[in-house]
């Protein structure tokens, strides 16, 4: 059934008259409908006008009761009264500009007060131009609207209402608005590979969702397209890892940039960020996750705007179901260095499967680029499919009817497979409840649970403690008890029954450290013993707990000895000795074995010092066995600690031990200088540490590092041989391809004679003179670590003396 003549053109011509045109976008159409209203409807600045004149006997219009309370962003009075179609219906729309059109249908199944109809029973369709919009819709019990974008090319817009057989369909308001044409972009290319440009132009959108990150909603009147923008705090998958932040006289648009008809001031003066304050160092992903119908294609628009002055570039990587849509994004050259620039990102990905598509923004590899992510919006819109459908109800329903014919025999064959299965798993209980019982008198001190399910097996990796026992000593998880907190979770000060203390460290349920890392530290700290590895005590997998037990390590990390806390200064004998026993901790998981032991982790906040500060190496959750005897490397993706990976490993994806000594180096400087590997408070220059060094060494000026970085605490107080060999192999380690830097060994060796430079007193009583004439702590003779035996490192082989380093070793095995 039309509508035309003398009708629609009143209604276009009241419509053009009360609408105002107070915004600075000024639509050609704007058409706004109340539908079943007897008067004009203001809703902010913007006026519906009633739909009267379409009435007819077959058209009702209803009313809710007004003591029926109605949230919605667009306000309660277009939801109080409706339209109901009793057959199909056109609403024709004249068109004067061809182009993109917003179409906006709004619904609330209220009960009217004639109770003639109840609207929640409704069934219909809806089409336009074209294409499906809603297929056998059934509205939900709150207001609803279903916003779509379609490229009008034709003279009229033709928006049709199908009741379903036996039912009817209802309106409560309807607009059509012309809208920017850039709004949506001709082509935009996918995330899959190969990536490929897909058309738009030809294809009707839908929004799906239509978010504002720094957790704050945005309402239709603060948006120059009266669109709705949802706060993100739902969508998050980790709350702990993200900061809400707001500075609205930041935003700057700029004539080359995204408009305020892209998104509004509310949008990008706000963001979220990654939180990295707790862990600086941390690489990390903020994820937000949306249900979407699956089997269509999805445009997806990223907004940025930094509205924080920091002193440094912001770059990080953007993803769409785990897959780059850009890496190392830097949004201070893609908005040519002005400061709150708004910048947009786009692209289009198919979803099938469950249906979820997962935002992230996570923080660059790059060196020398501090860990940082920000994110102000998102857009998700539908795509039509290629027979101009967009409801995902009739997707579901096709993709049901094909599946349904193999459905019939798999549930057949599933029967039958059923009984055998029954069968053999009452065999399992059986023998699995009668091998129970017999280890039940066998647990000693730590008990078991023979209906929880377990990672490991007792005789693989040692005690497995009851968590009630962990609680007991951690006094409940109190958080006075906290001494730690990491990428896996929160580290507790324990005190089991017979008085021993020990760290708990508790894993936390939206730590991106998950199951796999947890297995991992428990079985690499179980297959080796060394008195420069921290000790594992037992572990907890209980009630989806992750939480392991080390022994404790009084004086906390070798990071808050360093920096950032009011502890102590170490002396430069013991910044010696703690590098050295760092050394001999990652050199023995390099070659205790048949294959190498990479850390992948190797950090200050992960060498912990024990009551004399005898240093201990920490935390295997990233470890990975090295390569085969026949392979120079290991291919893995990167993982690891900003500040510390090593380039050659993150450009690459080939992990070797000299990984290890790559962030090694970056330990050595950090102990050498008393700071931040990254430090943000500082002039941009110096903000890496790492890079800082390497300026320094380019210009020739390494001589002059003590006046330029070491600790002030330092200065005068350390020998200048032993300050010249420390950071002539600090400066090996930090070498860009692994061929060119030194194995853990030669490390290890350098720091010793480095230790005998000083002349200082070792730990046994002995002293080492500057001559280099007596003993050292492992047993190496005087006349292969005098100065005229290694006066020239690069030509000097370390086999032989290790040879007997390797013996003291021996004896640090426990």
């Amino acid at each position: 059934m039309g509508f035309g003549g003398f009708g629609l053109l009143l209604f276009v011509m009241s419509t053009m008259c009360l609408i105002k045109c107070s915004l600075e976008f000024d639509p050609v159409a704007n058409y706004l409908l109340d539908c079943g209203s007897p008067r004009n409807t203001s809703v902010g600045d913007r006026v519906f006008v009633p739909d009267r004149f379409l009435s007819n006997p077959e058209q009702e219009p209803v009313s809710a009761p007004d003591s029926q309370t109605i949230p919605s962003a667009y306000g309660s009075s277009l939801y109080r009264t409706a339209r109901i179609l009793n057959r199909t219906s056109n609403f024709t729309f004249p068109i004067n500009q061809h182009g993109r059109h917003f179409v906006r249908l709004h619904f609330f199944p209220f009960v009217p007060n004639t109770q003639t109809r109840n609207l929640s029973s409704s069934k219909f369709s809806v089409s336009a131009h074209g294409f499906t919009l809603l297929k056998d819709f059934e509205p939900d019990s709150t207001p609803t609207v279903k916003e779509y974008t379609l490229n009008v090319t034709s003279d009229e817009l033709v928006i049709t209402f199908t009741p379903s057989v036996n039912s009817f369909a209802f309106i409560n308001a309807l607009e059509v608005i012309s809208h920017p044409d850039e709004l949506i972009p001709v082509s935009t290319e996918t995330v899959e590979l190969p990536k490929t440009l897909h058309g738009l132009t030809a294809r009707a959108l839908q929004t799906v969702a239509r978010i504002n990150m720094g957790n704050r909603s945005v309402s239709p009147d603060d948006d120059t397209l009266w669109r709705s923008w949802n706060s993100d705090g739902p969508f998050i998958k980790q709350n702990n890892f993200v900061q809400f932040v707001s500075n609205l006289s930041a935003v700057n648009y700029t004539e080359n940039g995204p408009s305020v008809d892209i998104a509004p001031i509310a949008v990008y003066g706000t963001l979220t960020k990654l939180d990295n304050e707790l862990n600086p160092g941390a690489i990390l992903n903020n994820t937000w996750s949306f249900n979407v119908d699956p089997g269509f294609s999805y445009f997806v628009r990223f907004h940025f705007c930094d509205i924080i002055h920091r002193p440094w570039e912001l770059v990080f990587n953007v993803y769409l179901n785990s897959m780059s849509v850009k890496k190392d994004l830097n949004l201070d050259h893609e908005t040519s260095n002005i400061q709150g620039a708004p910048y947009i990102l786009d692209a289009i990905t198919h979803v099938g499967g469950p249906g979820m598509i997962n935002v992230s923004i996570g923080t660059s590899n790059l060196n020398g680029v501090p860990p940082e992510s920000i994110l102000n919006g998102v857009e998700i819109m539908k795509i039509s499919d290629n027979k101009g459908n967009l409801d995902g109800t009739h997707s579901k329903t096709m993709s049901l009817t094909s599946r349904s014919k193999k459905k019939i025999w798999v549930i057949a064959v599933s029967a039958a497979g059923a009984l055998f299965i029954i069968g053999v798993l009452g065999l399992l209980i059986f023998v699995l409840s009668r091998r129970n019982i017999k280890k039940a008198s066998n647990v000693g001190l730590v008990e078991q649970y023979p209906d929880e399910s377990t990672i490991f097996s007792k005789s693989k990796v040692g005690y497995r403690f009851p968590l009630h026992a962990i609680q007991e000593a951690t006094d409940r998880f109190s958080e006075s008890l906290v001494i730690g907190i990491g990428g896996f979770g929160k580290v507790y000060k324990g005190t089991l029954f017979d008085s021993t203390i020990v760290a708990v460290k508790r894993g936390a349920p939206q730590s991106h450290q998950g199951l796999a890392e947890f297995q991992t530290e428990i079985e690499m700290l179980s297959q080796f013993r060394h008195r420069h590895l921290v000790s594992l005590i037992g572990y907890c997998d209980e009630r989806n707990e992750m939480i392991i037990i080390y022994e404790y390590m009084q004086n906390g990390t070798l990071k808050n000895h360093l920096y950032g806390s009011d502890l102590p200064k170490l002396s430069w004998r013991q910044r010696l000795e703690i590098c050295i026993g760092s050394a001999k901790g990652l050199h023995y998981l390099h070659t205790s074995s048949a294959k190498a032991i990479i850390h992948r982790d190797v950090k200050s906040a992960n060498i912990l010092l024990d009551e004399n500060f005898m240093a201990k190496v920490a935390d295997f959750g990233l470890s990975k066995n090295g390569p085969e005897l026949d392979q120079t490397h290991v291919s893995t993706a990167v993982k690891g600690s900003f500040g510390y990976l090593d380039p050659e490993y993150m450009t690459r994806q080939q992990l070797t031990e000299k990984s290890d000594v790559y962030s090694f180096g970056v330990v050595m400087f950090e102990v050498l200088c008393g700071r931040p590997v990254i430090d943000p408070s500082r002039p941009r220059g110096s903000v890496s540490l790492v890079e800082w060094v390497k300026e320094l060494k380019g210009k020739g000026e390494l001589e002059k590092i003590v006046e330029k970085i070491v600790d002030p605490y330092l200065v005068g107080k350390m020998k200048v041989e032993s300050l010249k060999k420390f950071v002539e192999i600090g400066d090996k380690c930090l070498a860009d391809e692994g061929v060119d830097r030194p194995t853990m060994g030669d490390v290890l060796w350098n720091l010793e004679y480095a230790l005998q430079l000083e002349g200082v007193e070792m730990k046994n009583g002995q002293t080492v003179s500057e001559s280099g004439k007596s003993q050292v702590e492992n047993g190496v003779s005087s006349t292969m670590l005098s100065e005229g035996s290694m006066g020239d490192l690069d030509g000097v082989s370390m086999s032989r003396v290790f040879s007997e380093m390797v013996k003291g070793d021996k004896h640090d095995m426990r």
